[in-house]
This record gives structure tokens, sequence and C-alpha cells, in this order.
């Protein structure tokens, strides 16, 4: 099977390329396009430019990192137009192909539902409010065209990836191994994740189930709080968990991304998954963590 994959050296891209190569994948890796003068955001010219151009599944994860700094405008600017240009020039470019590829994953985020207590949220669910949710929202738009080229589409809604490898959980652990690490505001909200075990082999059931199609959550079915996330990692480092990390100082720090993404509550549920027969190989959220932090 040849797979075409973007945002290839990420953290969810390297752990795809590695993990689909093992299970008989041909990996080709689309590069951003680095030259001004093409004024282009792909480099497809680095493609084979004959009869070999043909791809099973392609894989669209790039975008601009969402935690990476404070949310300036030009920050948000990024965020948002690196996906959009990014996916149109991207469905462009599979337009022009004389062989479609079958399927077509793109990654979008459970932010798609934004803040919403403790409503649990599968793939009906409707779109929530912020910047987060118009940019899931409008990234999955950009992909709706491919439909009518009979390409099977699939809108990736990942959670918090917990890898041993980089992410979030890693940026957690050294405060916690100082003893730092606390309860960030009153711990109540709601936190989707997966593992990257999970994920990768849900990205492979994705593409050998013919039947899923449309969005669908990338997320543990164990259902987790910030507080629990806290006291299972302190648990884990043997480290103390007395602090808390009250709303309005996170606010201070991390600006409008606090109230979007670390006292956001989103309670995704796997629906669409699990109504199509995935196993969860990862029962166990002090498992995982374990895992990563090992």
């Amino acid at each position: 099977m040849k797979t075409l994959i973007t945002g290839a050296s990420g953290l969810v891209g390297s752990s795809l390329v590695e993990y689909l190569f093992q299970k008989g994948h041909s990996i080709q890796c689309l590069k951003r396009d680095l030259k001004p003068e093409n004024k282009l955001f792909w480099a497809t010219e680095t493609l084979p430019a004959n009869t070999d151009t043909v791809f099973d599944t392609v894989i669209h994860l790039a975008g601009e990192n969402v935690a990476d700094g404070r949310w300036s405008n030009r920050k948000m600017h990024k965020i948002l137009q690196s996906r959009i240009e990014g996916t149109r020039e991207l469905v462009d470019y599979i337009s022009l192909l004389p062989v479609k590829p079958k399927v077509f994953l793109c990654a979008s985020a459970t932010g798609y539902y934004g803040s919403r207590e403790d409503e649990i949220l599968d793939e009906n669910s409707s779109c929530g409010e912020g910047f987060l949710a118009d940019v899931c929202r409008q990234w999955e738009k950009e992909t709706q065209r491919l439909t009518t080229m009979n390409i099977r589409v699939v809108n990736l809604r990942f959670g918090m990836v917990l890898s041993p490898k980089g992410g979030a959980l890693q940026k957690m652990i050294p405060p916690f191994k100082a003893k730092l690490g606390g309860i960030i505001g009153d711990g109540e909200q709601f936190i989707s994740w997966i593992s990257i075990r999970d994920l990768q082999q849900i990205v492979d059931f994705i593409i050998n189930t013919k039947q899923i199609k449309g969005p669908v959550n990338i997320v543990s079915p164990i259902q987790t709080t910030n507080r629990e996330l806290t006291k299972t990692l302190g648990k884990v480092l043997n480290c103390p968990t007395f602090f808390r990390i009250p709303a309005f100082l996170v606010k201070i720090i991390f600006g409008r991304m606090a109230n979007e993404m670390l006292l956001a509550s989103t309670r995704a549920y796997p629906q669409v998954l699990l109504e199509n027969g995935y196993e969860f190989t990862d029962q166990s959220l002090e498992a995982v963590l374990e895992f990563c932090t090992s």
C-alpha cells in the first residue's frame, strides 16, 4: 500500500511513519515548499511525476503547533492559515492525480466541540464555540471537496496524545518531578486523551475499515478529569501533587490559550470506533502513564 503523509516529522506523524512502514506501507512524505518565489504551500515537485504517483492513502497531519507559545493575533492567524491553505492546496493536488487515493485521513481535534463541561460528546455532537472550534470546523470543511471525487474522507478528531516521545505529557513531567505539579483550576474539566499505541492502531484500523467515514473521535473511552490525570501522574512518578494552580493565574500566564485548552472541559467519546468493533489496547490511564514515563 502506498501512503502519502504530511506532518511526518511531528509526534503523531513520525510514529505513524514507523508503524505503517512495519505494516507494509510504502511511505512518501510531503514537505513544505520553502522557496519564496514559488508561493506554494507544498513542494509537490519533489513527488514522482510519472505513473508511480499513485497513492492508496493520504494522511494529512501538518499544521502550526497550537501549544507552542501564547496566542498572539499573528500566532492565531498562522494556526488557522496553515491548516486551511495547506489542506486546500493538497486537495487541489489530489484533484489533478489521474488515479485518486482510496481514503484521505485529515487531522482535526476534539477542540471542535469547544468547552462543554460534563456533556458526553460523540461524533454527532454540534460544533462548539471559540477559536479552536472554528479552526477545526473550517479545517474539516476544506476536506469535503474530496467526497465529490469518490474519495473516502475521515476527519481524525484527536484528543491529547500520551506518548513517551513528546507532546503535552512530556512537558508536564519536569514540573511534577520538581514537586511543582498540581491541579489546574478546579480540576473538574474533562480531558480527552489517547495513547500513542492506540492511535497508531486506530489509524491502521480506519484505513482498513471501509465503512468508516466522516468525523471520528480518536480518544480513549476512559473518562478522565484534570484532577484524575494529575493525581495518577503524581502516583506514577512518586511525586506529591499538593499544589493547585488557580484559574486566574493560568489565564495570566497563558492568555486566551488557557480558556480553550488548559481550562476547557471536553468529554469526547469514541462512538464510531466502538460501533465498528475497535478494541482499545490501553485499558488503564495508570498503565499508559507508566509506559510513557518509564
